[in-house]
């Protein structure tokens, strides 16, 4: 694109430029310059939104902690109607096949980011965080209403849920997990702490001599 052409949603086609390198190319392939080339704008259209690039990538993770927190409040939404496991494997998948892995890498990678989120942000990896919250709160809400058994430690099951998951999408050379693969993952960190549907109560037995 020519330079001093205005383009639609610069920002988002910025942020969505990134998160394509970041999973192609991985944190290191990450430049002003690459973003630009990638969203096919005029090198100048990211400096005239950002002050700089560590303030562009800090509004990128930003931006895809917002969208975490959806997902999160899609999957609360879910509590009570179709299984643990298929509500959190969808999460999960949809949580770490275009986010989580690639965001995590960079704030790693990149120290000024780091200490630029921490401004902000001052506990935990940015997005991590928020899906194991999103999880726990879910669960949370499913032990409420019966379909996680009572006493279940509902904050570490979405912690090793969350470490889990981002262990098996980590690597990028490697082919995506299968949906069952996520599946059985969940399953298997879940174990017999799913009921799926609530308590039934159960009937007094009720003797001859009482009956009428």
């Amino acid at each position: 694109m020519p330079t001093g052409v205005a383009i639609r949603d610069a920002r988002e086609q910025l942020f969505d430029a990134a998160e394509r390198i970041l999973l192609r190319d991985g944190p290191s392939g990450l430049t002003s310059r690459s973003v630009t080339a990638e969203a096919g704008c005029a090198k100048g259209v990211l400096h005239r939104h950002f002050a700089d690039f560590d303030g562009f990538l800090a509004e990128l993770v930003e931006d895809r902690v917002v969208r975490v927190e959806r997902l999160g409040a899609d999957l609360r939404d879910k509590a009570g109607g179709g299984t643990v496991a298929d509500n959190l494997s969808e999460a999960l998948a949809g949580v770490f096949e275009t986010v989580a892995v690639a965001v995590v890498s960079l704030v790693i990678y990149r120290d000024a980011l780091r200490a630029r989120l921490r401004e902000r942000r001052p506990n935990g990896i940015p997005i991590l965080t928020e899906a194991t919250e999103s999880i726990a709160g879910y669960l949370a809400e499913e032990a409420r209403i019966g379909r996680i058994t009572a006493g279940a430690d509902t904050a570490l099951l979405a912690r090793t849920l969350i470490g889990s998951g981002h262990l098996i999408f980590a690597d990028r050379a490697a082919p995506r997990p299968t949906p069952d693969a996520v599946h059985s993952m969940v399953t298997a960190v879940l174990g017999a702490t799913v009921a799926d549907r609530p308590p039934r109560r159960r009937r007094t037995k009720v003797s001859q001599r009482d009956q009428p």
